[in-house]
């Protein structure tokens, strides 16, 4: 049993590295504080303590205009009537540049707001970073923060073509619970 069990991790590593995708650990726990931050937007400074008393969705996501992050940015601007009846606000983070989201923005019609952690500090301190071919960007986590700060749901290396749909309904499922 151990040496399958050895044999199936070491298939798992080979397949991470054979893909060029290392990915860091150590996201924020459920329970505990939201890390603070304070990051431009397509629009402006942006901090998480201005969410206050309201639910905040914080999704990171690789890079803007590529497939996926189109996908799940679609299906979150797609959503936002429906985040907004609770009480709930989207926040993009990516390395990407604020000029970047600018167009990002404009080409994909999204209205919500896009962070720049060009310095690729937030992403670290969710632990939502992934090297891709020696480039350090943000990996696909997710974290629902409640309105009082703190950490409600994690989820990590989502499906982008699921996710907001997801997040909606853990929505529902904790605002029952507050």
């Amino acid at each position: 049993m151990r040496s399958a069990i050895c044999v199936l991790s070491l298939g798992i590593i080979l397949l991470l590295g054979a893909t060029g995708f290392a990915f860091a650990a150590d996201t924020p726990a459920v329970g505990t504080a939201a890390p603070d931050f304070s990051l431009e937007s397509q629009e402006g400074n942006v901090s998480l303590k201005d969410y206050r008393g309201k639910w905040v969705v914080v999704y990171f996501y690789p890079k803007d205009q590529t497939t996926g992050c189109t996908i799940e940015a679609h299906n979150f601007q797609r959503d936002q009537p429906l985040y907004l009846q609770r009480n709930a606000v989207v926040l993009g983070v990516s390395v990407d540049t604020v000029e970047s989201h600018k167009a990002f923005c404009a080409k994909e019609g999204l209205n919500f707001k896009l962070l720049a952690d060009t310095e690729h500090k937030v992403v670290k301190e969710y632990g939502s970073t992934m090297n891709y071919k020696g480039v350090e960007i943000a990996a696909r986590n997710t974290f629902i923060v409640d309105p009082e700060g703190k950490i409600v749901r994690v989820y990590t290396n989502v499906d982008p073509n699921k996710h907001s749909t997801e997040v909606l309904a853990a929505l529902d499922e904790l605002q029952k619970h507050k």
